[in-house]
């Protein structure tokens, strides 16, 4: 299958792409939600931002398409399920993958390096439904000890940025 993964700079979000290789998936671009200009960080319910400045350079790393959105990094639905709702962050979420569908017809799924987080989980689930996309989460609920011991075996480089 063809996958666009969610990358936010962070370990979890680029070894993802590692596991759908494992699975016989190919990653053939990338998608990064970016905090708003002006603001590096924002509170986010989302997405993390802190690793945004290293995206370009691992979508060139990896001879990789990027396609980027920033977010409005407002969370009105908070509640766990998400029902679409106008001017909520997950919209930007949306809006990205169908720029990533129009650019790659071909794709047919997004990864996503969600452990435990069922809040962003199912919004990345229901944003990839709503363009007509698989959701893949193959680290979704993994021991978190096994899984940085699977990392470190790969030869996974992480770098603490915060």
């Amino acid at each position: 299958m063809k996958v666009v993964a969610l990358i936010s700079g962070g370990k979890d979000s680029c070894y993802v792409m590692l596991r759908c290789a494992a699975h016989g998936h190919e990653v053939v671009a990338l998608a990064h939600i970016a905090p708003p200009s002006g603001t590096p960080e924002p509170d986010s319910h989302m997405y993390q931002a802190v690793g945004s400045a290293a995206v370009p350079a691992l979508a060139t790393a990896l001879h990789l398409p990027l396609h980027v959105r920033e977010t409005c990094a407002n969370a009105r639905v908070r509640k766990l399920h998400y029902a679409p709702q106008q001017g909520d962050e997950v919209e930007d979420l949306v809006l990205l993958l169908r720029d990533v569908i129009e650019a790659h017809p071909q794709v047919q799924a997004v990864c996503a390096g969600a452990l435990w987080s069922d809040y962003q989980r199912l919004r990345v689930e229901s944003a990839a439904a709503r363009v007509g996309l698989m959701s893949l989460a193959y680290l979704w609920r993994r021991d978190q000890r096994e899984l940085l011991d699977e990392m470190i075996a790969t030869g996974l480089v992480a770098v603490l940025v915060k």
